[in-house]
């Protein structure tokens, strides 16, 4: 049976008489923390499950819990009878109100098949009360497609998955039938791991050569000389970029090296290009050159470095990208440009790649009209849609053949509970799963392929992917080979 994925968070209303199946079936498609039950809220409230006479006091806790979560934003499953039509609609408010989609499930179970199952259960539902259910779910099936839910649903494999998987299965299945080819980067962005300071250097071999098993066509590592707020403390082991990228020189043998991406106000930018240069002879000509604005003002601070403003970052970026290839060119001709002034451009061995790729990180549009004029790539974030309108724009700007990549924090399960177990494990203590899950793109290898071949067909030629989990490196060989024409 095909899967049904519903966005995360949304708002899911089952609906159908007793002995239907409602319990059962969410059970076992929803973590039970997502689940908010009549049955087990009259269990809290009374003496069971079976307590009638708690029944008022479980509804008003109910109430309350679902509006508390949907205020939240959490997806919400709630597994009653739904039969309320009032009720209905309230949640189906509160979901609105919250900007949450909202689904309804209804079980359509035959009255024989409800009455057959309600007397094999233990504390069984009186007859009379189980037909007049039967008799409202008759009138309610007729309501449900008017009240205006997202969608009407009957009870299939559903998911909950984060927003970019949605449309996944299908993108899946185009990625199936008329495959096309993606390139694959790896991004370092984490020093951390268990062999410590003294293992630093086997680890990150072993990484590599495991990055190069998996069908990775680059290994990028970020270009900062402490680590970000955005990934862990100031105060964790981080290396220095272009160093690494030497070392993993001798480690690899195949995939490109570069760095996503050096901030221009880091390093004299002649400087620069003579270690770009120098790392494309060592590696036979593997070297990606990545420049940025750079944005992290509190390590320029903390390394006594000036931080210029954005105009003045803007200029110096452009003159560095036309001062690099001149410096990877024959000769020693003089570069002026608006803010460098650099007399002699020698710079031999000269790069082994006739043209050394010049990628430049950035979305904005201003970082976009450079990296057109003078860029062979331009690196972005966001999802498919923004990624749509960014090689849009960058059609509008230029005929070069400027190509667009794209990073992103991948998590990768080999099924969904999998994945469920990685969010569970790696997230913060203080972070909601859904939110988390959201963050990192945390999908099954289905997801993830069908989230790639979305961002192939919105233009992009390479993604570069930051994994929280290295462990997970082997799940990421099965979407990498979908891609390998």
């Amino acid at each position: 049976m095909d899967e049904l994925k519903l966005p995360s968070p949304c708002v899911v209303i089952l609906v159908g008489p007793g002995a239907s199946g409602k319990s059962t079936w969410a059970a076992e498609r929803f973590a039970a923390d997502l689940i908010v039950s009549s049955d087990r809220l009259r269990a809290l409230v009374g003496a069971g499950e079976d307590d009638l006479a708690a029944s008022a006091d479980a509804f008003a806790l109910l109430e309350e819990v679902v509006r508390q979560r949907i205020g939240r934003q959490l997806t919400t499953v709630i597994d009653t009878l739904g039969l309320d039509r009032e009720r209905r609609l309230r949640w189906l408010e509160l979901a609105r109100a919250a900007g949450m989609p909202c689904v309804a499930v209804g079980f359509d179970t035959p009255a024989a098949e409800c009455r057959q199952r309600n007397r094999a259960r233990v504390k069984r539902i009186p007859a009379d009360v189980l037909t007049s259910q039967l008799r409202s779910w008759a009138a309610v099936k007729k309501e449900l497609p008017v009240e205006g839910y997202d969608d009407v649903l009957e009870p299939a494999v559903v998911r909950v998955v984060p927003s970019a998987f949605v449309d996944a299965g299908a993108a899946a299945l185009r990625q199936e039938e008329m495959p096309t080819r993606l390139r694959f980067g790896l991004q370092l962005s984490s020093y951390t791991h268990k062999a410590g300071r003294a293992g630093t250097a086997a680890w990150i071999r072993e990484v590599a050569s495991k990055a190069e098993s998996a069908g990775f066509d680059a290994i990028y590592v970020m270009d900062h000389f402490r680590q970000i707020p955005q990934v862990g403390r100031a105060w964790d082991d981080f290396l220095e970029s272009w160093t690494t990228l030497g070392y993993l020189a001798a480690c690899t043998t195949r995939v490109r090296l570069g760095t996503l991406v050096s901030g221009i106000t880091y390093r004299n930018v002649a400087h620069l290009g003579k270690i770009a240069a120098t790392l494309d002879v060592l590696s036979g000509g593997r070297t990606v050159c990545g420049v940025g604005l750079a944005w992290f003002e509190a390590e320029h601070k903390a390394y006594g470095w000036t931080f210029p403003s954005v105009a003045e970052r803007y200029a110096l970026l452009e003159d560095a990208l036309q001062l690099l290839p001149v410096l990877w060119g024959p000769g020693n001709k003089p570069f002026r440009g608006a803010v460098l002034d650099v007399p002699d451009t020698t710079c031999y061995p000269r790069p082994l790649q006739e043209r050394l790729p010049l990628l430049v990180g950035g979305s904005g549009r201003r970082t976009m009209r450079v990296a057109a004029r003078y860029a062979d790539a331009v690196n972005v974030f966001g999802d498919v849609a923004a990624v749509r309108k960014h090689a849009d724009y960058l059609r509008e700007l230029t005929d070069r053949p400027v190509e667009l990549t794209h990073l992103s924090t991948t998590l990768v399960g080999k099924d969904h509970r999998d994945v469920d177990e990685l969010v569970s494990r790696l997230r913060p203590r203080n972070q909601n799963p859904a939110r988390y899950a959201a963050s990192v793109n945390a999908g099954t290898i289905a997801d993830q392929i069908g989230r790639f071949r979305e961002l192939s067909e919105a233009g992009v030629a390479e993604v570069m992917i930051s994994l929280p989990d290295l462990d997970t490196l082997d799940s990421v060989t099965e979407v990498i080979s979908a891609f390998r024409l």
